[in-house]
């Protein structure tokens, strides 16, 4: 399990796919929708407040939840965000489908916060099983440990990063083929 700053980076590092998908501010568009959900796997611990039965690392870290939630969360954003985005940033020729868009935004990030939890858990939380009900059995790299600012810090600054120089490149790119 990373911090949230670190599952937010790991996010922006996942998105970075929406740079190679799409033209600049269509990309830019998918990486700003799909950061929020980097967190998505974690309303868990929300859930577990109103419902005791609900434990951490539980159903909500299955890549069954995260795609179910990205299509129902999807269709919404496509259907009033991802408009307004096109209307006020976007040309809508450069996003298509809103629909395999918005999901994809969503689906992306929310599994790069389950790709952040196996690489830290169990350090001091259960380790997921992303496959269940498919395999009921959990998967850990135990890669780092989730509380180290590093890490977290790092994923976070390397997200940042990422995000400017493929900006940068997709900018310089897209002033090439103007020209």
């Amino acid at each position: 399990m990373v911090d949230i700053i670190g599952h937010v980076g790991m996010a922006l590092i996942w998105l970075a796919v929406g740079w190679f998908l799409y033209a600049e501010r269509a990309a830019l568009g998918f990486v700003a929708l799909g950061v929020p959900f980097g967190l998505l796997p974690d309303t868990d611990l929300w859930l577990r407040r109103v419902f005791p039965t609900v434990h951490h690392h539980g159903i909500t870290h299955t890549i069954l939840f995260v795609s179910v939630a990205a299509v129902v969360i999807g269709a919404i954003l496509a259907r009033w965000v991802v408009p307004w985005l096109e209307e006020r940033y976007v040309p809508a020729f450069e996003i298509g489908n809103r629909y395999a868009y918005a999901i994809g935004a969503v689906w992306v990030a929310s599994l790069s916060h389950l790709f952040a939890d196996m690489l830290s858990a169990p350090d001091i939380a259960q380790p997921i099983e992303p496959f269940w009900p498919v395999i009921r059995q959990a998967v850990t790299l135990d890669v780092f440990y989730y509380n180290s600012p590093l890490v977290n810090w790092g994923l976070f600054v390397a997200g940042l990063v990422l995000t400017a120089v493929l900006w940068w490149w997709d900018d310089k790119a897209h002033a090439v083929a103007e020209a």
